[in-house]
């Protein structure tokens, strides 16, 4: 059927837009394409380097309970090294630190908590390493370096361990007063469904007279 004259207006104006707009058009249809498609692509990389993150900290959870050495640190480093940001690096980090602080390897695992305190996306996983980071300078008798990892900021979470681990070291440096008002802390932050961790604490503050 023929065209009116609007019609036929409507569509001369139609295709003098197209010609002026078009390319404009068709440019930002192809960029939001690209843009999907790039964004498509993101999830399934960062899925992918999930899926090889969580099979390397399988690795070395497994060797840890094997007391495989070897294979902890080669895993461990892998994937620190490939999969940084993944919270599998910095979960395999703090197994492997602790690993290396029961077999009396105090400097690899200052390095594993070091690496998670600077690196990890996870505040949780920060404030664990410091706390553990502070009990391995504890034991190296590196008290006021411990003494400033306790007293960083935390989440309230954590109040309870910083505290205790405060007192601990307070204790070491025979500032029995100071010690007991951190012990006193612990407590009244302490879950009370954390018994043995109470008692644990309890027990110091008495041995101190408190």
């Amino acid at each position: 059927m023929p065209l009116d004259l609007e019609e036929q207006e409507q569509l001369a104006e139609l295709k003098a837009w197209w010609r002026d707009q078009g390319g404009k058009v068709a440019a930002l249809v192809l960029a939001i394409a690209v843009g999907f498609a790039g964004w498509q692509g993101w999830r399934w990389y960062q899925f992918n380097q999930s899926i090889y993150a969580a099979a390397l900290y399988d690795t070395v959870s497994k060797a840890a309970q094997a007391n495989d050495g070897k294979a902890l640190r080669d895993a461990s480093g892998t994937l620190v090294e490939s999969y940084p940001r993944t919270l599998y690096a910095s979960m395999g980090a703090l197994v492997a630190a602790r690993y290396y602080f029961e077999h009396n390897d105090l400097k690899s695992a200052k390095a594993q908590l070091q690496w998670v305190l600077e690196r990890s996306p996870s505040d949780d996983f920060r404030d664990l390493a410091r706390l553990r980071l502070a009990s391995v300078l504890l034991d190296e008798k590196a008290y006021d370096e411990a003494l400033k990892l306790v007293a960083a900021p935390h989440a309230p979470a954590y109040e309870a361990q910083y505290a205790a681990l405060k007192g601990d070291i307070l204790v070491m440096k025979n500032q029995a007063a100071e010690a007991k008002a951190a012990y006193k802390l612990a407590l009244e932050k302490a879950d009370k469904r954390e018994g043995a961790f109470q008692e644990s604490v309890r027990m110091r503050l008495e041995a101190l007279g408190g």
